[in-house]
């Protein structure tokens, strides 16, 4: 028989948010995750916070919003906000009631500098790649490095000479016209966004301003064991990948790999690799001299290497289409290396999650 619709709205409500998650949500495992590593940090928030007061949006509660903006694909902190007001599977992973007033956007904004300057961003994934080393994902002695490109939140129009005039053209997207004129980093910055730099990927790509995107990944799962975003510029990625592997690596006696790609085939990097305790297996450059010996070219590890260094690919692919990390929403480095930190920490979580349940 035909139902019928009841106007009549309920006033109460017994069904908890525990009971309108499915028992088996992906997200389920995320929130255990995420809550394990946030609870770790549970002191450093206490130690950091003042105990009187009026109390604040738990940092704990903050984060890992910004986890499910990641996640969920949502374009900025207001519509985030708004989507908490009526989705249920949002106020459950973030421990709020049904009752529970929605936080405001400006709370993001407020909290923001405080997160960045406490360093909570690192120690939260810090956290979530230490869960994973004790489950036995982490690979402690082969890696991969690359880099991507970022789009500054910038327009080209905003590249102007430096010490010139700042007035934006007339109209609300007014003309301009760069025909003749010769515009680089030394001589010219964003007034938009002044970290920006003007940077191609390669001959025959668009130069466009942008920073530089740069994953280290262990090689068994593919799980990403540090970030950087620096600005854009030649040296940038062996630098940055430098930095990355004094950080996260420990060669001591176990002979530690790096593979890469062919941008990395550059003689001062690789000596400084070796100086480090690690092997370079990085791809070699076509019709120049070979760096890398004929043993190393030749073993089977190498070629292992250079097989699994594709796998950062998939990492940059979901942090440019899912997390939304293809143009940045933010400006200045430090804040587009803090969504580029949390891109990566959600990216970790739903990878752990996806090999605990036997997903390749």
């Amino acid at each position: 028989m035909r139902g019928t619709i009841d106007p009549q709205r309920t006033v109460f409500s017994y069904v908890s948010l525990e009971e309108r998650v499915p028992k088996d949500h992906p997200l389920r495992a995320i929130k255990a995750m995420a809550d394990e590593a946030l609870g770790r940090l549970g002191p450093e928030f206490e130690r950091r916070y003042a105990s009187v007061g009026r109390p604040s949006i738990p940092p704990e509660v903050l984060l890992k919003a910004q986890v499910l903006m990641a996640l969920y694909s949502v374009r900025s902190e207001r519509l985030f906000c708004e989507r908490l007001g009526y989705d249920l599977l949002f106020r459950w992973f973030l421990d709020l009631g049904v009752d529970a007033e929605s936080f405001d956007a400006t709370t993001f904004t407020k909290n923001r500098e405080r997160i960045l300057e406490e360093g909570f961003l690192g120690e939260f994934f810090g956290a979530v790649v230490e869960q994973a080393r004790e489950k036995r994902l982490l690979s402690d002695e082969h890696f991969t490095v690359d880099g991507t490109l970022i789009e500054a939140n910038a327009s080209m129009k905003s590249f102007k000479a430096k010490g010139g005039p700042k007035d934006p053209p007339a109209g609300k997207n007014g003309e301009v016209d760069f025909r003749g004129e010769k515009r680089s980093n030394q001589t010219h910055e964003s007034t938009t966004d002044p970290d920006a730099r003007l940077y191609r990927k390669g001959a025959g790509k668009p130069s466009q301003l942008c920073y530089l995107g740069h994953v280290l990944m262990e090689n068994r799962n593919g799980l990403c064991v540090d970030a950087e975003v620096t600005r854009a510029s030649g040296k940038a990625e062996p630098e940055a990948a430098i930095m990355m592997v004094k950080r996260s690596t420990n060669p001591g006696s176990r002979r530690v790999t790096l593979g890469g790609d062919k941008g990395y085939d550059v003689g001062e990097f690789q000596v400084e690799l070796v100086e480090e305790g690690i092997v370079p297996h990085i791809a070699q450059k076509d019709g120049i001299t070979p760096l890398i010996d004929r043993r190393t070219a030749g073993s089977g590890g190498y070629r292992l290497s250079q097989r699994k260094r594709k796998r950062v690919e998939e990492i940059f692919g979901w942090l440019k289409t899912i997390a939304r990390l293809a143009k940045t929403r933010f400006r200045g480095l430090t804040r587009v290396a803090a969504q580029m930190l949390l891109a990566v920490t959600a990216y970790n979580l739903l990878r752990i999650a996806n090999l605990q349940r036997g997903a390749t």
